[in-house]
């Protein structure tokens, strides 16, 4: 069964955060090296990605990228998640040419139900350096951000 068809008869609701998950392509390492990591943060991050929706917290690794995203009016999931990544990877491959397929063609996202599970999932999404032994803290690993900063 396609990606696409997983998504079949869902709907995206305005003001919904959701915890959006998705990986390289082949689940590489793009992100290892400072270089491609702060192009893809820029990339990522522009005001121009998040006119309709709202970023609330993200953090890069070296093969994904967490979010916790609020649905803004007029946006879906699908089409939020396919600007930013759509965006990012055209700006990634102008920046470094040697770069064929950035972003794996799926992605994960899971709704959360209660204002309470908002702390916890914005704590899970940047703490994942740390998780992954990439860092001791938080604020030592430099590819992150919250709105709660």
């Amino acid at each position: 069964m396609g990606h696409a068809r997983l998504r079949l008869g869902r709907r995206s609701f305005e003001g919904q955060v959701y915890l959006v998950t998705f990986a390289t392509a082949g689940r590489h390492p793009h992100f290892a090296g400072w270089p491609m990591a702060e192009a893809a943060c820029r990339a990522l991050t522009a005001t121009s990605q998040w006119q309709r929706s709202r970023l609330l917290a993200w953090v890069l690794m070296p093969d994904h990228w967490h979010g916790l995203v609020e649905l803004g009016g007029f946006d879906s999931l699908p089409a939020c998640v396919g600007r930013v990544k759509g965006r990012s990877a055209r700006l990634l491959r102008q920046a470094h040419p040697e770069v064929d397929a950035v972003w794996a063609p799926a992605y994960h996202d899971r709704a959360l139900r209660a204002e309470e599970q908002l702390v916890d999932a914005a704590r899970y999404v940047v703490m994942n350096p740390v998780r992954a032994g990439l860092v001791r803290r938080v604020g030592d690993y430099p590819f992150w951000d919250a709105v709660w900063l």
